[in-house]
């Protein structure tokens, strides 16, 4: 099992590229099942999850080609498909896999995708997605672990989602492009990652008006054709590296990524001291600009500050001034990251949904264990600035979600090393 051996005290110069936005992109692969024709992708970016749904779209056996010249470029092609599939063996390790079950069922008439269950921050389950389907016609039955949905043609409806949902209005925006009559999503998640797919979507021929805001309206058509799309960058990715600069004391020029999907990002990170400056309309430069202050943080759907970026956040703030109040509005279970950190030296407290961080504390290297994804990556962050020599296990996890954030990191000067 692959972990991360860092010597921390090091501050990151230099320049780092951002890559393409996973979350984007696995909804984008999905959006390839809803034509005959290919869809031809580029800014892919190079993560286990992608790979994951890659492995599912050709279990169904769909054309799959990730080309090497660009390194990001991807060609899917879905002529038909040999089962609609989705088995338990890849759901269980990638939840984003639910996300076939809307094109599957609008394009062939039948899906049957593995409940994905609960997951290491909480439980995420997909019963607004199957409300959505039954309001459009689809018949649905959910049985020895799996969801079926049979429809002959998916029918137009109005779809109020109770709770935002950015999977559930990913999986009915796809869906609704094949159905007959107009969909209206209201109450829909506005996340850039769902402009982008819609654009996409609309590039195939799709008739969507909407997407990112609350109310997404979509005019079904016939069919859908092939087209080519560019993956938006990932915010996250760019979010964790700002942090990475600022808890350094370093100075790192973010390229090829998108300023205007980070506002509360910026915006809470400037209040903590650090200096952001836009350098292009594609690039971003932190500088450590002084001792980091404390500031308050409450995770909500966007345009709020991302739940994904709390674990660095709470990094962070073991080194600001003060104490840092975080609340998670979003998962009820994803603190698990504080205790590694409290190992390390970090004097936090949790009580339930809420952590208040006491800063600052220097931190010293120990082996810690990662739980997930956003996790992971706050703990190499505590691991940049921690004394000595930290070890971080289960990196398989940002591996899910990071391209090659230990190449990345290494060519901003940090000593960050694999261990197999």
């Amino acid at each position: 099992m692959d972990k991360f051996i860092i010597q921390g005290g090091r501050p990151l110069e230099g320049t780092v590229r951002i890559s393409g936005a996973k979350n984007a992109a696995l909804p984008i692969m999905a959006a390839a099942l809803l034509t005959s024709e290919k869809v031809q992708l580029d800014n892919i970016p190079r993560v286990r999850d992608i790979v994951t749904m890659a492995k599912l779209l050709a279990h169904m056996k769909v054309h799959v080609i990730a080309q090497d010249v660009p390194p990001s470029a991807m060609t899917i092609q879905t002529e038909e498909i040999s089962h609609a599939e989705a088995p338990y063996e890849l759901v269980k390790t990638m939840r984003a896999s639910v996300l076939t079950l809307g094109p599957l069922v609008a394009r062939f008439g039948y899906a049957r995708v593995s409940l994905p269950g609960g997951c290491a921050i909480g439980a995420r389950p997909i019963d607004l997605h199957i409300q959505a389907l039954e309001k459009m016609g689809a018949k649905m039955v959910t049985e020895h672990g799996y969801v079926e949905a049979r429809a002959e043609r998916l029918r137009g409806a109005e779809i109020h989602f109770e709770k935002i949902t950015v999977t559930g209005t990913e999986n009915i925006l796809m869906a609704a492009t094949l159905a007959q009559g107009e969909t209206i999503l209201s109450n829909a998640a506005r996340e850039p990652e769902i402009a982008d797919l819609a654009d996409l979507l609309i590039k195939m021929g799709a008739k969507i008006e909407g997407a990112g805001t609350s109310t997404i309206r979509v005019r079904g058509v016939e069919k859908l054709h092939g087209a080519a799309h560019r993956v938006i960058p990932d915010r996250i990715e760019v979010g964790t590296f700002l942090v990475a600069g600022a808890i350094t004391g370093g100075n790192v020029l973010l390229t090829e990524c998108e300023p205007r999907h980070l506002c509360a990002i910026i915006d809470k990170l400037s209040e903590c001291g650090v200096e952001i400056t836009a350098e292009s309309a594609t690039s971003l430069r932190v500088r450590a600009s002084g001792k980091l202050r404390t500031a308050d943080v409450t995770t909500e759907e966007y345009p709020g500050f991302a739940t994904d970026m709390q674990a660095q956040y709470l990094a962070l703030a073991t080194q600001a001034e003060g104490d840092s109040l975080i609340t998670e509005t979003i998962f009820e279970n994803r603190f698990m990251h504080a205790s590694e950190m409290i190992r390390m030296g970090a004097n936090i407290e949790i009580n339930g949904r809420q952590a208040i961080v006491h800063g600052p504390t220097p931190l010293s290297g120990t082996t810690i264990i990662a739980s997930d994804l956003r996790a992971s990556a706050s703990l190499v962050l505590a691991g940049l600035v921690a004394e000595n020599t930290t070890v971080v296990d289960r990196v398989y996890h940002i591996d899910r979600g990071y391209e090659r954030i230990e190449n990345k990191l290494r060519a901003l000067g940090a000593r960050i090393e694999r261990s197999g």
